[in-house]
Order: structure tokens, then C-alpha cells, then sequence
């Protein structure tokens, strides 16, 4: 009760899972992004797909079973495909099972003109996506056409993606036909999959941005999250070998070789112009 006056109790949702206290959401979600419409040289050759991979599910459990109303956040997936859109780019999106693609709508920025028309330009594909697994069989086998692989983050990026075989299929696949592999925030869960028995992790040795582990931490006392975390993102990517290159939940973008990085919401729209210019540069 005393955390509801305070407007830090997260928010009991009709399914029984907690989105975002009122405090939470105005610390944590905007209603306009900080994207800027830039206008770059079209990309005109052949590799003009980037291959999305979205979460379908939506309820994550805390350690102390809350369930999280979660899915991918609408701002770290729509300004980094506004970007790459702008640059000539197109999207294949796909699902692990092609059920509907999972949005955090509570952080959807309602204000932003240029978030809702992307959004709404693609809706139909959110709504009928493409099943990854049937992707991973059939159209791994013409993927000339493709210049990236896109995961985008939210806490629902680490519901289902990281023990998905076809995940790992496609982030192998990308790390060896020499494609560009873009992520930020909890997407990186998504190279889970990609370890191989006896191998070498194949980011090990890379500098990545990925949401801070002390951040997740801190989220509970505000009502962002309604426990903690079932697992450690950040830390397990330590353990695997990746060199962290931000501290904080912040602007932070990087590029290391082919992987190109962003920490969290905010690295948004630097991760979206430092992926289309990456991208450009190298396949002009």
C-alpha cells in the first residue's frame, strides 16, 4: 500500500504480470525519442535485407515469481530499423515460431511521428512475422541478398531467443558469411545459442555494449522490475570472454569488427546512424 502512494509499486496487469510502476515509467520512457532524421546516400546494391529476430513471448519470471510484462522495447527495435531504413535497407522479420511479434507498449513513445509510421508501416509483418525455424532450413540457403542480422533488446529478448537453436543457427551463420550482426541493451542474450560444444565463444575477445546486471539490480526499489532478475546478462557475457565497453545503462555504442553494439534505450539512435553508416561505408 505504501508503495503505491509513492507510485513505486509496479503495476498489476489483467494476466497477472507487473509492467512498470507510474514512478518507473517517468524515469524510464519518453514520449518522444531523440531520433534524428538524417538523410544518407541510399544503399543500391545488392544486400539490402537485414534479417530482425523479435521475442514472441511476453511474461518473463522474477526470482521471486512476478512475472514481468515485457517483450521487446519499441524505441531499441524502430529507431535502429528508422536508420537503416533511411539508409535503403529492408526488413525480413521473423519469430522463433512466427507467433506475433511482443512489444513493451507501456514504453511505446506516443508523441513520435517517426517511431509511429515505421511502426505502422511494418504492423502487418509484426502481426504475421516470419517463423525463424522455417527461415533457418529453407532461406539460409539464398542469403545473398542479406547484409545484417538485427536483434533488438528489451528484457523480452532473453525470453525463449537464448535457447533457441535456430537463434544460434543464424548468429553462426552471420558471424561466418560475414555479415554485420547489430544488437543492444538485453539483446545480446540472443548469441547464447551460438556456443558450440568445445568451441571458443565467438564474441570472446569482442568489445560489446550490453544493459548493465547492477542497473537490473537497482530497478526493483523503483517498480520497474517486480524482482530480480532469473539470470545475470551481463556477467554471463563476461564469463563467455566479451570485453564490456560501457558501465552504465547509457549512450554507449561500439564497433568491433562486424559487431556493432549499443548498452540500452538510450544508445538507440546512436546505434541506428553508427549501423547505417557502418553498413554503407562497407558494402558501397
Amino acid at each position: 500500500m505504501i508503495k503505491k502512494l509513492l507510485g513505486i509499486a509496479p503495476k498489476l496487469e489483467s494476466d497477472g504480470s507487473y509492467s512498470p510502476s507510474k514512478l518507473a515509467l517517468k524515469l524510464g520512457t519518453v514520449a518522444k525519442s531523440d531520433f534524428e532524421e538524417i538523410k544518407y546516400k541510399k544503399y543500391q546494391g545488392k544486400k539490402k535485407k537485414i534479417l530482425v529476430i523479435f521475442t514472441e513471448q511476453k511474461n518473463m519470471k522474477m526470482q521471486n515469481g512476478n512475472l514481468f510484462s515485457t517483450g521487446n522495447h519499441p524505441i531499441e527495435a524502430l529507431l535502429p530499423m528508422l536508420h537503416l531504413k533511411n539508409a535503403g535497407f529492408d526488413f525480413e522479420i521473423v519469430t522463433p515460431t512466427g507467433k506475433p511479434v511482443v512489444f513493451e507498449m507501456w514504453a511505446f513513445p506516443n508523441e513520435d511521428k517517426h517511431v509511429k509510421a515505421i511502426y505502422n508501416e511494418l504492423k502487418s509483418s509484426f502481426e504475421k512475422p516470419k517463423n525463424l525455424a522455417d527461415f533457418a532450413d529453407t532461406a539460409i540457403n539464398n542469403t545473398a541478398s542479406y547484409a545484417a542480422l538485427f536483434i533488438p533488446g528489451g528484457h523480452g529478448a532473453m525470453l525463449g531467443i537464448p535457447e533457441d537453436k535456430n537463434v544460434g543457427k543464424m548468429v553462426n551463420w552471420a558471424h561466418e558469411n560475414d555479415w554485420f550482426t547489430i544488437t543492444l541493451c538485453h539483446g545480446s542474450g540472443a548469441f547464447l545459442p551460438s556456443l558450440k560444444k568445445n568451441k571458443k565463444f565467438i564474441y570472446a575477445g569482442y568489445n560489446m555494449c550490453v544493459f548493465p546486471d547492477s542497473v537490473d539490480k537497482m530497478t526493483p526499489k523503483v517498480g520497474y522490475l517486480p524482482g530480480q532478475m532469473p539470470w545475470a546478462l551481463s556477467e554471463k557475457m563476461e564469463s563467455f570472454g566479451v570485453k564490456l565497453a560501457n558501465k552504465k545503462g547509457d549512450d554507449t555504442v561500439c564497433l568491433d569488427r562486424k559487431l556493432i553494439s549499443g548498452a540500452s534505450p538510450l544508445a538507440s539512435n546512436n546505434l541506428g546512424k553508427l549501423a547505417a553508416e557502418t553498413l554503407l561505408k562497407e558494402l558501397n
